[in-house]
């Protein structure tokens, strides 16, 4: 039975890749957070203020629709939340996810690939949609990570 669990969204393949690498070094299962309804080109443009993803962002309640689920989230202890920093936070697809299971008794440790910013806000918004979870600072996983600095990593994270 396994007990950690990779949960990951990717926009554009930079945290999908991180994603694989970090299940791999683990030995963690490895579930992608699919969209209900793929992402453009034109959504993910963040300068266009009518853009899907710019209003997502905006707006604290939407929820966008996820294509599939975790089969048994029972199982997992630790479960590493991965995705793209969007306006400094977690993308509002990933706050479904967290709100879609019951993360009581559980770690969750976000992890990110970014091109200019930090996690900022995101694992304290993440603490409050999985309250009964512990959730860890986490941290970026940007560039190329060798499978020995992932398991590293996650050491550190799971240390607090």
């Amino acid at each position: 039975m396994a007990e950690k669990l990779v949960a990951y969204f990717s926009a554009s393949g930079t945290t999908a890749r991180v994603a694989r690498d970090l299940a791999e070094a683990t030995g963690a299962d490895l579930f992608e957070i699919v969209p209900e309804q793929p992402y453009t080109g034109a959504d993910l443009n963040w300068r266009d203020k009518g853009s899907r993803t710019t209003k997502e962002m905006n707006d604290e309640s939407c929820r966008p629709a996820i294509a599939s689920e975790v089969a048994d989230m029972a199982q997992y202890d630790a479960v590493f939340v991965g995705f793209p920093v969007w306006w400094y936070v977690e993308p509002r697809i990933v706050d479904t996810f967290l709100e879609a299971y019951d993360f009581a008794g559980k770690t969750i440790v976000p992890f990110a690939t970014s091109g200019g910013s930090g996690l900022g806000k995101a694992p304290q918004r993440m603490q409050a949609l999985a309250p009964d979870a512990k959730v860890l600072a986490g941290g970026l996983l940007n560039g190329r990570p060798s499978k020995a600095e992932l398991a590293e990593w996650v050491e550190r994270a799971l240390q607090g």
